[in-house]
Parts: structure tokens; C-alpha cells; sequence
């Protein structure tokens, strides 16, 4: 287990910015905007030759009324109970705020380590105002500066101490058999990201998969910003979940923050290996729904539909009639797409999710022969031949997998692609995925076209 190492601090000190620095990355959101984070964000970090985890948290406003700034604190206190160390950041150009000596009373009166740090020491002045921090009393600061990575040596010399004796304590231990979080050498076997409209209950589900308030929730929609990963494990499985920010249409999203969350679910959307696309029972499959699955499924995501709020739903017969109607009409390329009714809230039908989501992702991720497609393709040619094309009958001579996730099979065909109906390879394709008990599963088949050798001026 290496140093886990909490970033605390008053909003828009720049705790986001040095994250992304020592993790080498933009999984955190930057914006002028405070508050921008809200929920804590893990990652590997290395600064020169120190590696150790970091998490980021959400700006403490210690003091203030509210209940949203009351479950902030809560979460940035939750990481420090986790982590081994604090990185204490207040702003250089500001000085010290009065919010500032809150957060330093309340690191004072806990027993975790504290390292103080001036951020935004870019010129002289930030550099004379970073001396204020003095009366914190949490030690001498060290000015650095998160986006010009200005001070890094003298932070990487402030943890070194802590880091020597992280690693002489898992030394002394015994190997940790147990938390997927405290062993580094576990590889994720399914990335699983958690998509849907704003307030459909995805951090909410999030937390009951791990058993701990890890993500903030709330009656607030659009409490979610950032991509946040969070690693697990179910059964044999190591899962990493990924909860995203709530998806609305384009033409309602006109805030520049909202866009990043946007910018930051697609992506997670295309890093993952299975999505889960959340609704809420009450509103169920609305375009915007089938708008987010068309996302997943153009990524070649494997995909499953999670209904949540089912025991807000007085008549779930009629319900259910209605979701597979519209699946039917709205998600015609994946027959048979799998969905999960469930009460996050109540837990009821939860067990049913997982299973749901690593069967489909196992078929997904299907590996066929050679041998057995060939006999699929020239049972599937025998019981329907192709049509005739420019008064050429279609000859398809050979199958082969020319990928896996999604399986995309490619067919050698006499004739291109756009000289087969699409009438026709939607009875191939049928035929694939019933054959091989791929329903649900997002399959390809594409048509691959070879020049004929006797073609003029070849030999």
C-alpha cells in the first residue's frame, strides 16, 4: 500500500490544478468557477521519484450554513481518514481567509500529518503573502505553484519523509490480501461506466455498490461534475466504476462547467468496456435516454439499461410494455437489449445488476473460430441466399473475427458492401448474434471486397 496523500482547502485554491500536475493527467476539472469539484478524485501521482496516490476533494467552506456545505465537508474529511496525509493549499495571491483558519482549526485538532502549502507563487507579491500562512500554525508553507510547477522539489522533499515511512511500514506487514484499493497489482477486469440524465440516482448507486457515502448526493440534480472512478470488487472481479455527470440535450447545456461534465462523460463513455445508462422509472426511456445508449452503442460500448425508482411505480406491467416498446422501435440495431429494474433507494433488485451487466460484457467480448463461423455463414447462406447485384448473384466466400468488443466479423464478398441490401445483412447479422447467443450485444459484420487479379492490367 503506497502513501495516499489528501488535498485539502477553501475552494479555488488550485487543489485540482496539482492534481492533474502530479498525476500527469486532466481527470480533474479546471475552471475559474469555485466549487468547481465536488466529489474526491483518486489517482497514482509521481514526482520525480516518488510515487504515492492522491485524492482530490472538494472545497471546504468550514463555518458556512447549508446542507450541501455541510456533505462537502464531510466528504473532504472522509478522504483524510483514508489517506495517510494532508496537503494543507491556500492561495498566495488572496493571503489568508478566515475560511482558511477554520480548515487550519479543524486539521489541527485531528491526528493525521499536515504539510502547508502556498499556492500561486508565481511573482513577488504572491511570494511576501505566502508568508502569512505562518499563522495557521501548521508549520513553515512551502510556495509552489500547481500550474507553473513551480516548487514540486521542495514539495517532493516535504513527502519524501512520509514516503520512507510508508514504505518501511509495508515492509514490516504482511501482504494485504483483501481491499482491491490497497493492492496495486490487481488489474481491472470490467470498467463499468454509470451514465444517464441528471438525477436518475447514479451516485446514489455508486455509493450502495460500495457500501460507503463516496460520491455526494442529494435532492440537487446535477450534483455530479467530474468522471469519477472508483475500484471494486464483486465476486472473482475487479470493477472499476465510473460515475459520470448527468447527460441533458445539447441545446439546454449553455454553461461552460456543464460542458466540461458533458466533454467528461463522453469520454468515459469511450474508455469503458461496459456502460450502464440509468433512468429514472417515473420518465421512463425518453430520447434523451435513447440519445445517451445511441452514444454507447456508436462507441461500440456493450450496454445495459438500469431502471431505477421501481418502487415509485404503481403499474409496472404497463411500464415494462411501454420500455420494450420503445426499445423496439428506438434501439432497432441491438435486438433484445438488456435492461434491470431496481430501488436504489430500497436495494430491491440489485442483485440481479451485476450479473445482468458481466453477462452481457462476457458476450461482448466473445471469440469465435474460424471453423464454427464458416459453418454459421454457410448455414445462414443455404437457409437465405443473397440477392442477385448487377445481375451478378452475391457470393460470400469466407468469415473471419476481425475483432472482438464488439464482435465484428468480417465476410469476403464478390461484391462491395454497397451492392448488398441493408435488408440482407440485417438477416445476417440477426442470424450471428442468435446463432452464437450473442442477443443484446451491440455485433458487426462488415464486408470486405477483394480486387479481382484478372482485372485489366494485372496480372
Amino acid at each position: 500500500m503506497s502513501l495516499k496523500i489528501a488535498i485539502l482547502g477553501r475552494p479555488n485554491v488550485g487543489k485540482s490544478t496539482l492534481f492533474n500536475r502530479l498525476t500527469r493527467s486532466r481527470r480533474a476539472l479546471v475552471h475559474d468557477t469555485p466549487g468547481l469539484t465536488r466529489d474526491r478524485i483518486e489517482g497514482e501521482a509521481k514526482l520525480f521519484d516518488l510515487q504515492f496516490d492522491i485524492v482530490d476533494t472538494a472545497g471546504l467552506e468550514v463555518g458556512l450554513e447549508g446542507p450541501l456545505s455541510d456533505r462537502l465537508v464531510a466528504l473532504g474529511m472522509a478522504a483524510l481518514e483514508r489517506a495517510d496525509l494532508a496537503l494543507f493549499l491556500v492561495d498566495a495571491r488572496a493571503g489568508v481567509t478566515a475560511l482558511d483558519e477554520e480548515i487550519a482549526g479543524l486539521l489541527r485538532r485531528q491526528t493525521k500529518p499536515v504539510i502547508l502549502a502556498a499556492n500561486k507563487c508565481e511573482g513577488r507579491m504572491a511570494e511576501g503573502e505566502a508568508f502569512d500562512a505562518w499563522r495557521l500554525g501548521l508549520g513553515e508553507p512551502l510556495n509552489i505553484s500547481a500550474e507553473h510547477g513551480l516548487g514540486m522539489a521542495e514539495l517532493a522533499e516535504a513527502l519524501r519523509p512520509h514516503h520512507e515511512a510508508t514504505s518501511e511500514h509495508d515492509a514490516a506487514e504482511p501482504p494485504n490480501g483483501g481491499n482491491p484499493d490497497d493492492d496495486d497489482t490487481t488489474e481491472t477486469s470490467l470498467k463499468l461506466a454509470i451514465v444517464g440524465r441528471p438525477n436518475t440516482g447514479k451516485s446514489s448507486l455508486v455509493n450502495r455498490l460500495l457500501g460507503e457515502e463516496r460520491q455526494l448526493t442529494g435532492p440537487e440534480p446535477g450534483l455530479t461534475r467530474d468522471s469519477v472512478a472508483s475500484r471494486w470488487q464483486w465476486q472473482d472481479r475487479i470493477i472499476e466504476l465510473v460515475d459520470t455527470a448527468g447527460l441533458r440535450r445539447k441545446a439546454r447545456i449553455d454553461e461552460q462547467i456543464e460542458k466540461l461534465s458533458a466533454s467528461a462523460t463522453v469520454r468515459a463513455i469511450r474508455e469503458a468496456h461496459a456502460v450502464l445508462l440509468m433512468i429514472d422509472a417515473t420518465q421512463a426511456l425518453e430520447k434523451q435516454d435513447t440519445t445517451i445508449a445511441n452514444l454507447a452503442l456508436d462507441e461500440g460500448r456493450a450496454l445495459v439499461i438500469g431502471i431505477n425508482k421501481w418502487d415509485l411505480v404503481d403499474d409496472g406491467k404497463d411500464v415494462l410494455a411501454e420500455i420494450r416498446h420503445r426499445l423496439k422501435h428506438r434501439m432497432s440495431q441491438v435486438p433484445d437489449l438488456p435492461f434491470v429494474t431496481f430501488s436504489v433507494t430500497t436495494g430491491r433488485g440489485l442483485k440481479k445488476l451485476l450479473p445482468t451487466i458481466v453477462e452481457v460484457h462476457d458476450r461482448w467480448s466473445t471469440r469465435i473460430t474460424t471453423a464454427r463461423l464458416n459453418r454459421w455463414l454457410e448455414a445462414a447462406l443455404t437457409e437465405n441466399p443473397p440477392p442477385m447485384a448487377q445481375n451478378r448473384r452475391i457470393k460470400m466466400r469466407y468469415a473471419t473475427q476481425a475483432s472482438t468488443r464488439p464482435p465484428t466479423i468480417a465476410i469476403f464478398a464478390n461484391k462491395p458492401a454497397d451492392a448488398i441490401p441493408a435488408s440482407y445483412m440485417r438477416y445476417l447479422t440477426k442470424s450471428f448474434a442468435g446463432h452464437f447467443n450473442l442477443q443484446g450485444v451491440l455485433v458487426r459484420i462488415v464486408i470486405r471486397h477483394g480486387e479481382n487479379p484478372y482485372h485489366e492490367g494485372r496480372r
